[in-house]
């Protein structure tokens, strides 16, 4: 069975930094698509970042674009999102996902994996 696990979620203060990584089992990492969604008590999961086994494309939702970065080692099989300037409203339990790779796209919901989550707090 494929199997993520969050980690590097936690409490930090508005305007800081934190990088969540996802380590993923398995040796078809390479193949995979990866995307990272986020959901926040009382609301619906929502995409947050995704990037292509193709050429490393990536997509961001509008409310992130600017401030994280999404990137994967292939090597590690590991996914990453560097977030910065974070905002109380980023607070949410952030999941990671995979699938493998193809024209669909990253932001939809049609993925076969999913990790535990990890949660991130935002102090204002």
């Amino acid at each position: 069975q494929v199997q993520l696990v969050e980690s590097g979620g936690g409490l930090v203060q508005a305007g800081g930094s934190l990088r969540l990584s996802c380590a993923v089992s398995g040796r078809r990492f390479s193949s995979y698509a990866m995307g990272w969604f986020r959901q926040a008590p009382g609301k619906e999961r929502e995409f947050v970042a995704g990037i292509r086994a193709i050429r490393w494309s990536a997509d961001y939702a509008d409310s992130v674009r600017g401030r994280f970065t999404i990137s994967r080692d292939n090597a590690k099989n590991t996914v990453y999102l560097h977030m910065n300037s974070l905002k109380p409203e980023d607070t949410a339990v952030y999941y990671c996902a995979g699938r493998l790779d193809s024209l669909r796209a990253l932001w939809t919901r049609e993925y076969d994996y999913w990790g535990p989550g990890t949660q991130v707090t935002v102090s204002s």
